[in-house]
């Protein structure tokens, strides 16, 4: 069973765009990083949401991981929706099936140069994060094809979390490069960062991630939040509960910030952590009840769309069509500009 979905354009309206590899649904990391602020600026902006399923082929290239891509296409749209993403405002679309991505690539790959790429921190933890001894060359020019999404939209603002930030910036670099070349075609989009730029991990190390098993799943249920928090990495120099420990930094009390509604409850926390007259199990508990207090409305969303059989793959659908009609339209600009229409033109091409 398919739903009809009227999706509304709005000429006037400033172009947002952002999205997500299909490698696995959101986590608590992706809300606070980039989906927050996706849900508050849809009715500001006109919104584009890619399935980024080409940049999953930079570090998984295999086909058993391209044939999961429909199934972790369908997580992601029920995590958007859920969240309070409106598919009827929101264009919400398969990379892959808007093939103009790979010649804006290409066409914006000769407008960078190599150590300008190998600058950009992230490519050298994602290489690290896949276990890859060496940096493909598709994993080189994963910014590039970042860039391309982001102008085939000609995005004026584009929510990411910080680490992605400086990507955000070559694109501009790009934009601005192409723009003085050949006709005022981008504009120059800009980055928004959340509120909470990056959550670290229940492990206290790195940012969270789904690849490290150190994230708390938009989806997961009450008693896997439970262990997850009960497991999370706090303060080392605390080994009693009659110690004095420290908030600052703590993932604990950086989550509690985050999630936690009732702010005279944190700051009572965070004063008898301090002086050493609370326990850990007590912290983590009143975390957990915060955590699933927020995820329960999302969680009951999530079920009611499942059951709502081709949902999302009507989502899907329409916002790739739309977006390729978008697409369609850049490249005419793009190609217009550098000069390649008149050679078509010459030749009856």
């Amino acid at each position: 069973m398919y739903f009809l979905l009227e999706i509304t354009m709005v000429d006037n309206k400033k172009v947002l765009l952002t999205g997500d590899r299909p490698t696995g649904r959101l986590h608590l990391g992706h809300y606070v990083g980039s989906l927050a602020n996706r849900i508050k600026l849809q009715h500001e902006y006109q919104c584009y949401f890619l399935i980024a399923d080409y940049h999953l082929l930079t570090t998984r290239p295999a086909v058993n991981d391209i044939r999961k891509v429909s199934e972790m296409a369908k997580g992601l749209i029920i995590d958007y929706i859920s969240c309070g993403i409106d598919p009827e405002l929101s264009v919400i679309y398969l990379q892959s099936a808007v093939p103009e991505v790979c010649k804006l690539q290409l066409i914006l790959s000769m407008l960078v140069t190599v150590p300008r790429l190998q600058r950009l921190p992230s490519l050298k933890d994602m290489a690290h994060a896949a276990g890859l001894q060496e940096m493909p060359f598709g994993l080189l020019g994963y910014p590039i094809l970042q860039s391309a999404d982001i102008l085939l939209s000609r995005a004026n603002v584009v929510p990411v979390g910080k680490d992605n930030e400086s990507h955000v910036e070559l694109t501009r670099e790009l934009a601005r490069r192409f723009n003085h070349m050949y006709a005022e075609v981008f504009p120059m989009p800009q980055a928004i960062v959340g509120d909470i730029p990056t959550l670290v991990g229940t492990d206290g190390a790195a940012k969270m991630s789904k690849s490290l098993g150190n994230a708390i799943l938009l989806c997961d249920d009450e008693q896997t939040v439970n262990k997850k928090v009960r497991s999370m990495y706090t303060d080392p120099k605390r080994i009693r509960a009659d110690m004095p420990g420290t908030v600052e930094g703590n993932p604990v009390f950086i989550y509690h910030d985050a999630f936690n509604t009732d702010k005279e409850e944190v700051e009572e926390l965070k004063q008898r952590y301090q002086s050493g007259k609370v326990g850990d199990v007590e912290v983590k508990t009143k975390l957990a009840n915060a955590i699933n207090t927020f995820l329960d409305p999302i969680r009951e969303k999530q079920m009611i769309f499942i059951e709502k059989k081709g949902y999302a793959e009507e989502i899907l659908y329409e916002g790739s069509k739309r977006m390729q009609k978008t697409a369609k339209e850049t490249i005419e600009l793009m190609e217009e500009a550098m000069g390649f229409h008149d050679i078509w033109q010459r030749f009856g091409l």
